[in-house]
């Protein structure tokens, strides 16, 4: 497995957005701040984030994800679906790629929200889809 830097990570991210969402839609970065990132998620659905990996990561398998020790291993791209609090923990609900026997129920994961935790709140890209008129 490949992992990039934040920054290549959200402009690949950027350049695959305008590929799938095509002529007429808009691809565009989310400001590094809580609040607009949770306004993009009520207004238009899920967000595509990077954030760094270290190998703890590799070993998640529930609750809300703190780095706790281990390598830096790269930039990875993760889909931010939902948020909410456990035990007073505010979390960041997100989707990961690594199949679904990884993380919790098929592939998710919480992480720590509001603190830039694993520089995820870092490079946020989200998209408008203009709709299709045939």
């Amino acid at each position: 497995m490949e992992l990039i830097s934040s920054t290549t990570a959200t402009l690949t991210l950027l350049q695959q957005l305008a590929l799938v969402i095509g002529e007429g839609s808009t691809a565009y970065q989310i400001a590094m701040d809580e609040k607009l990132i949770k306004k993009e998620i009520m207004t238009n659905g899920p967000v595509v984030a990077s954030m760094r990996v270290f190998t703890d990561f590799y070993s998640y398998n529930g609750g809300v994800y703190v780095y706790t020790g281990g390598d830096d291993q790269g930039g990875h791209a993760v889909k931010i679906i939902g948020w909410g609090k456990e035990r007073g923990t505010p979390y960041w609900l997100v989707a990961n790629s690594w199949n679904t026997d990884w993380g919790e129920n098929g592939g998710y994961f919480r992480i720590l929200r509001g603190s830039n935790h694993c520089e995820i709140e870092q490079n946020v890209v989200a998209g408008r889809i203009r709709r299709y008129q045939g």
